[in-house]
Formats: structure tokens, sequence, C-alpha cells
């Protein structure tokens, strides 16, 4: 009888130590996937890439919506954790400062768990504080620099008719997002200094803030959601007092995303512009999300930046299946746009009008 027992155990502990394994030798993968909120267009794009590309490499993941609050999130980790994740993708709440990456990199460095950062940027210093943490996201300034590009492209071809008041300067708004964010900081700077300086060569004045009170030069989703609801509240207060009659119209919108684009679009619809007939009123975003695409197509919507979704979730699922091979979290993927000196990997942006996708 004792014989029987210590085969079946030795049985058992093979199988357990077998069922352990996954490819390459390497335990069984199970991602928990955080995002800042599911509410965000753009967000819930690269949710439904990445889940389909987590499925298609075989690995077992859960979705976590922190809904903008930076403390659901740090709690969302920690139970991920004891409920035995063994790889965190975090779209980080707060960007305001490293506490809340330097708090969740502690948390996966005392589990020893691989940790990717993903689409909200996070400082070199905490990447490179953690051997096992990377950064998926996009250069930041390059969607300023472009969406600089599209703005002034348009204005120096359609100046006149933009410039409703006839005063030859072209008034605009600018819907920021969040403060703190690096992809709104810099899409706010270069949006409107790239635009300047190409405006300047030509001749032109520069873009002149609509509201001459207002020093920061930009409206700030209080909420820091990026919101939809923002920008057309503001919009909707905006066109109360800025109007074609009073010689001061808004004569151009520029966002910090699509969502905040879609917005101001249905302010200046129910004040009678940008039906797709008529007078418009040029809108600009970044993401090319689906809604924005075809308020393109519908002559409602000027232009936005095309932010790669199903890019950035092939990066991820990529660095994920290292993990679930038993490889190092940036093996191979000499051929990706990686920083030098720390693991950030940028998914490039491209212009879209409709006419044209760039980059």
């Amino acid at each position: 009888m004792k014989k029987i027992m210590s085969i079946l155990i030795a049985l058992t502990m093979l199988f357990t130590f077998t069922g352990c394994m996954g490819d390459g030798g390497s335990e069984e993968t199970s991602a928990a996937v955080f995002y800042y909120t599911y509410s965000d267009p753009y967000i819930s794009t690269v949710r439904a890439s990445l889940d389909r590309e987590l499925e298609a490499a075989g690995i077992k993941y859960q979705d976590y919506d922190s809904n903008s609050s930076q403390t659901t999130q740090s709690e969302q980790v920690q139970t991920a954790i004891t409920n035995g994740a063994n790889l965190l993708i975090v779209n980080i709440v707060e960007t305001g400062s490293d506490d809340a990456a330097r708090g969740i990199v502690q948390q996966a460095r005392a589990a020893d768990i691989p940790l990717i950062f993903f689409n909200r940027e996070v400082s070199d210093e905490i990447i490179a504080s953690y051997e096992k943490c990377a950064f998926v996201g996009t250069d930041a300034a390059e969607a300023g620099h472009m969406q600089g590009e599209m703005i002034a492209d348009y204005l120096l071809k359609n100046y006149d008719a933009v410039d409703l008041n006839g005063d030859g300067t072209i008034s605009y708004v600018m819907f920021k997002g969040q403060n703190g964010n690096a992809e709104a900081e810099l899409r706010t700077k270069f949006a409107v200094e790239d635009a300047n300086a190409a405006l300047k060569e030509a001749g032109k004045p520069e873009l002149m803030f609509y509201d001459k009170n207002n020093r920061d030069k930009y409206l700030v989703d209080k909420n820091g959601t990026w919101a939809a609801s923002a920008s057309n509240e503001y919009m909707t207060t905006i066109l109360t007092e800025y109007t074609e009659n009073n010689k001061n119209m808004v004569e151009a919108v520029i966002c910090n995303n699509d969502g905040m684009a879609e917005g101001a679009i249905t302010a200046l619809n129910t004040a009678g512009y940008n039906t797709g007939s008529g007078k418009t009123i040029p809108v600009f975003g970044v993401d090319a999300t689906e809604a924005a695409v075809s308020l393109i197509g519908a002559g409602k919507m000027t232009g936005t930046i095309k932010q790669d979704a199903a890019g950035m979730a092939k990066a991820l699922s990529r660095l994920s299946s290292n993990i679930k091979n038993g490889k190092d979290l940036m093996s191979d993927t000499s051929d990706l746009n990686i920083d030098e000196n720390v693991s950030k990997i940028r998914i490039p942006y491209g212009i879209y009008t409709g006419e044209q996708q760039a980059g």
C-alpha cells in the first residue's frame, strides 16, 4: 500500500508541475488589463482590439474599468495579483506625477510579475526602475506637430471662408482634455505653435484665442476624462455670446481628442453649423475614432490624427506573448520603434482628413 501511495504522490507532483508550465516552459499567463475608463472612445477601441489579440494568442485575461479613479485602479491591481494574475497591463489613471505609477511598480515587483504600461505616458525613470517593466504608447509631441500641420494646411487653403468676420485673423478655441497629461500638454502646445509658424511664414497673422481674458488659451475638461460632454457644455455656452452677428464667432475648433470634437460638433449643429451642408466651422481632433471618421465623411468635421488602436493592441499582445512563451518582456522587438536606453515602444500617428492618411 505504501508503495502504491508513493507512486500516486509522485505522479500527482509530476502532473502539477507539468500543468503549471505553458509554452516555452513558462507558467500559464493570466493577464489583468486595467483601463483608466471604458467610456473614452479611443480606449474602448483599444480594448476591443486587445481583447481579440489576447484571445488569438491564447492568453487568459480579465479587463478592469478604473472609471477615472486612481484609488480604484490601485486597489484593482492588488486584487488581481491576489487572485493570481501574473502579467499586469495598465492604462494608468493619474499622470500628473509618478506616485501612482511608482506604487503599481512596487506591487508588481513584490509579486515578481511583468508590468506593461500603455497609452498614458509614465516617466523613463519609472520604466527603468523595474527590469520587468515596459511602456507601449505614442510620441505625444508627434500628434501635436501633425495636428499643427493639418490645421495650417487647411486654413491656408480656405482662409477667407474660415475668416467669418473678415478681420484677417482666425479666432479659435482649444479643448485640452486633462492638465498634467503628457499627450494633452504637447498636443495643446504644438498644434497651435506649429500652425502659427506656418501661418506666419505664409504672411498671415497667428491664431487668436477667442477669449482675450483667458491667459491659458485652452479649456480643460475639469473631470480629466476628455469627454464630449465637457466640450459640448463649453461650446454651447460660447455660442451664446460669440456669434456671427456679434462679429466675434469662433472660427476654428481644436480638440485634443475626437470625443471632445464630437461634443463641440453637436453644439455647433444646434446653432446651425456643421450639419453637412451650409456653413461649417473647421473642427480638428485626434484619434481617428470610427465616429470621427464618419463625421469627416459627412462633411461635419475637418480632420483628425490617427492614433493606431490596432497597432497598440498588437504591440501589447506581442509583449504578452513573450511572457507566455517564457521570454524576456522586450524579446524580438527590434523591428519596432523603441526609445534609446529605456523600454518604451512608440506607435506612429498619421494625418486623416478623408482625402489622405499619412504616416
